[in-house]
């Protein structure tokens, strides 16, 4: 049985009390309204029923404006029509304005119950799609897995921007997890269920990128033996990120920032104006002010793309994020690569603490993965000093004792402050996730003096 708000608006009391009576003998709680003016009223009070039942013939406001003010907040309420037979054409007025269904006066019982249990049904239906993309947004979140306070700020931010149109610019080396924050923004903001595309600007030449970001005509250059939508087109409602964007030439940035101030371009080859609503998102790897001082890169784009930057900073610099997301990285694919390895070593951490990870959380990811492969702490070593002179390598195994315990405390610190996190500060679901007793977690607790105000990470060690 439903328990959900049902909104009745019709002017005829004999019509509203009917309905109502039959509804709640079927489990549902039925509210009423004898006009629009009030049924807006109650929107305007935050009362949003489940389910909106709406009669065309209202005094004062009537049902297909009410329709139109709900379709225009954004809400999500799902509206029958109810009409008479001589309203036709409004009823197909209602339904282009995103009515989801009508009856006509005088309806049966059945009629009534079948297009409300039909509603009902789709409704929830949509809650679990939603659900399930919430928890894809989730597996984007933990990928931003961090305790350094910067980074929580810069998630803070991009949580506020979501659910707004507005352009974000991200900027961070490579590796830092640029796209992965884009991510984040599409999947917690109001077009999650839209198409996400990524650009890479620097992955083909100039003469392809326009057509990739554009698209084109038939018979535009040669090979164009058909019409082709561009990227654009193809994230309209949705987002689009341009990532390495700084490689764009000024005729392609020319190009871009009309569609920024216009939300309209033309194919290549063609005459038609064609109009878009996509976000964009935007990311680059280079100091963005170094390139406007050299003439490289338009400053009134950039002036249109700045409205939030969001700056990531490089793994280096947040070293208490080190043992959390190599903890991450090592939970993750050791069942994906069917691992039987049981902990990542204490020498193979303290290596990580004491390594300056040109590549980033990226490189980080990817020395797990070596790990779990190869099973050798001194080959993995090896390989992360490849990329690096002799003056700035990693010690070997052999000078990494001293630094075992400190590497465990911290690693010990970041997964508790993770655990509490994670469960809302729930000491005794934090303690089971943990495989440790209430007891003991309550000793680490006060033997780190954590609480859930402060910033929780671990001392850095260097």
């Amino acid at each position: 049985m439903q328990n959900t708000p049902v909104l009745v608006v019709d002017d005829e009391w004999t019509v509203c009390d009917y309905v109502a009576r039959f509804l709640s003998s079927h489990g549902y709680a039925v509210d009423c309204a004898s006009s629009g003016e009030e049924a807006v009223a109650r929107l305007k009070r935050g009362k949003y029923p489940s389910l909106m039942i709406l009669d065309l013939l209202l005094p004062g406001l009537s049902g297909l404006e009410l329709l139109e003010y709900v379709k225009k907040t954004g809400s999500a309420i799902p509206v029958i029509i109810l009409s008479s037979e001589r309203q036709t054409r409004t009823v197909v007025q209602a339904i282009k304005l995103g009515a989801a269904d009508y009856l006509v006066k005088p309806f049966e019982n059945e009629e009534l119950e079948f297009s409300v249990k039909t509603i009902m049904e789709r409704q929830s239906l949509l809650r679990e799609i939603s659900s399930l993309r919430r928890q894809l947004a989730d597996n984007y979140e933990r990928d931003l897995v961090s305790c350094d306070p910067k980074v929580m700020k810069i998630k803070e931010i991009a949580r506020q921007v979501a659910d707004t149109s507005l352009p974000v610019i991200i900027v961070g080396e490579s590796g830092v997890g640029k796209e992965v924050m884009a991510h984040f923004i599409h999947d917690f903001g109001e077009r999650r269920d839209r198409p996400f595309i990524k650009v890479n600007c620097a992955a083909l030449p100039n003469e392809l990128l326009e057509s990739e970001l554009f698209g084109y005509e038939r018979g535009a250059f040669t090979g164009a033996i058909s019409d082709n939508p561009g990227k654009f087109e193809l994230a309209h409602q949705g987002t689009i990120l341009l990532d390495e964007i700084a490689e764009m030439t000024p005729h392609l940035q020319a190009k871009l920032l009309h569609v920024l101030q216009d939300g309209e371009f033309r194919r290549l080859g063609g005459k038609k104006i064609i109009r878009v609503d996509a976000r964009v998102l935007a990311a680059t790897n280079k100091r963005v002010e170094d390139l406007l001082a050299a003439g490289k890169f338009r400053e009134d784009l950039y002036f249109r793309l700045n409205v939030i930057k969001l700056e990531i900073p490089p793994l280096r610099e947040r070293r208490d994020d080190i043992p959390m997301l190599a903890n991450y990285f090592f939970q993750k694919y050791r069942g994906l690569q069917g691992s039987t390895v049981e902990r990542l070593p204490l020498e193979l951490l303290s290596a990580f603490l004491h390594y300056s990870w040109p590549g980033n959380v990226r490189q980080l990811e990817n020395a797990i993965r070596s790990y779990l492969i190869l099973q050798d702490v001194n080959l993995v070593i090896e390989r992360l000093n490849e990329a690096r002179p002799q003056t700035d390598r990693v010690p070997g195994s052999l000078n990494l004792h001293a630094y075992s315990s400190q590497a465990a405390e911290q690693t010990e610190k970041a997964l508790i402050a993770q655990a509490l996190d994670e469960t809302g500060w729930n000491r005794k679901e934090a303690a089971r996730r943990l495989q440790i007793s209430y007891r003991a977690l309550r000793g680490k607790i006060k033997k780190w003096q954590m609480d859930k105000t402060r910033n929780n990470s671990p001392t850095e060690v260097i």
